[in-house]
């Protein structure tokens, strides 16, 4: 019989349904109840899956041996403070808190309490992403861009904090280099935080990142391009795909979806070098449901979680800084344009 992880979710919006829906399909996991500041929709769900409501989050934390946070940002710090207190594990969705100061104060009781933290970052986890863990990739330069069509529920926190936060995590798992400096831009078109921005951050290892996240774009889109010497890689988030473009060396040597296509031919000094062509294999998966299996195993296994507190600290340390380049550039805007 499989070891199960007591499991609960506080928040139960549009996302903390979806971890309410994945729950109940992993194994490793018993979905113990809910809690929500909101009665009405705590019932609504809870009937919905056929799912306990707790009246409180302190009965909830009682029952349970990990929460899933699943609440807006600004209420993550409080609940994840309270149920590591408690001595109970935590999954918590990006971005991790509103400050590194309160992401720090998080991990530092983690450790105490030996609990773990586990961030949910689930681009890591699209099969796009996952298809290309057979290669050793190094990227000297990495385009992203995530467009979205406007939508209020992310509202809450900047899109560097929405969208792009999920590129600069990805980013910085596959660049294993300290970042030396970045140059943000952003302004608010809709909402009150920014709507649009763009980044360029440069790594130590001399790998330079040119990010762009919008909320208020007609098209949706969600890629990611990197290029390393010899080698071009396309990420597609939303058909959950990659393709590789590359002069035929033999680091690419693997199983694809498709057989190696040749392009054509050019030509180094007196070598002809052949361009080839492949589209990785697409690995089923859904990335919430896998997410969270890993989190319940990394409990009962005592294993680090697949995304650690640490890699969310990381990544918002990391948003803090192109949110502060942002608020630079707008002042000078503001000075030049007397806004």
């Amino acid at each position: 019989m499989t070891e199960q992880v007591k499991i609960g979710v506080v928040g139960v919006g549009h996302l903390g349904r979806l971890h309410v829906m994945q729950l109940k399909e992993v194994d490793e996991a018993v979905l113990v109840g809910i809690y929500d500041n909101s009665i009405e929709r705590s019932k609504t769900i809870g009937d919905e899956f056929s799912v306990p409501v707790f009246e409180s989050f302190e009965t909830l934390l009682d029952a349970c041996d990990a929460i899933s946070i699943v609440t807006p940002t600004g209420f993550h710090y409080q609940y994840a403070k309270q149920a590591l207190n408690a001595g109970r594990h935590i999954f918590m969705e990006k971005p991790m808190t509103e400050t590194v100061a309160q992401a720090d104060e998080l991990l530092a009781l983690a450790k105490a309490k030996q609990c773990k933290i586990q961030i949910g970052h689930i681009e890591r986890f699209n099969p796009a992403i996952m298809a290309l863990e057979p290669l050793e990739i190094n990227p000297l330069f990495i385009e992203a861009h995530r467009m979205a069509n406007f939508n209020p529920r992310g509202t809450d926190v900047a899109v560097v904090l929405d969208l792009m936060i999920h590129d600069i995590d990805l980013i910085l798992s596959f660049v294993k280099s300290p970042v030396r400096g970045l140059h943000a831009s952003g302004m608010s078109v809709i909402s009150p935080t920014a709507d649009i921005a763009n980044c360029r951050i440069v790594f130590e290892n001399g790998c330079v990142a040119n990010v762009t996240a919008s909320r208020i774009s007609a098209t949706g889109m969600r890629k990611m391009r990197f290029f390393e010497p010899n080698a071009y890689i396309s990420v597609d988030f939303v058909k959950g795909a990659s393709e590789i473009f590359y002069l035929k060396q033999g680091k690419f040597d693997f199983e694809s979806e498709t057989p190696a296509m040749t392009l054509g031919q050019i030509e180094a000094g007196a070598e002809k070098r052949e361009i080839l062509y492949t589209r990785m294999n697409k690995i089923e998966i859904n990335p919430l449901r896998y997410e969270l299996k890993l989190f319940c195993e990394a409990i009962i296994n005592d294993l680090s979680p697949a995304v650690s507190g640490e890699d969310g600290r990381r990544a918002l340390a990391v948003a803090d800084q192109i949110m502060a380049s942002i608020n630079e550039h707008t002042e000078l805007v503001k000075k030049h344009w007397d806004i």
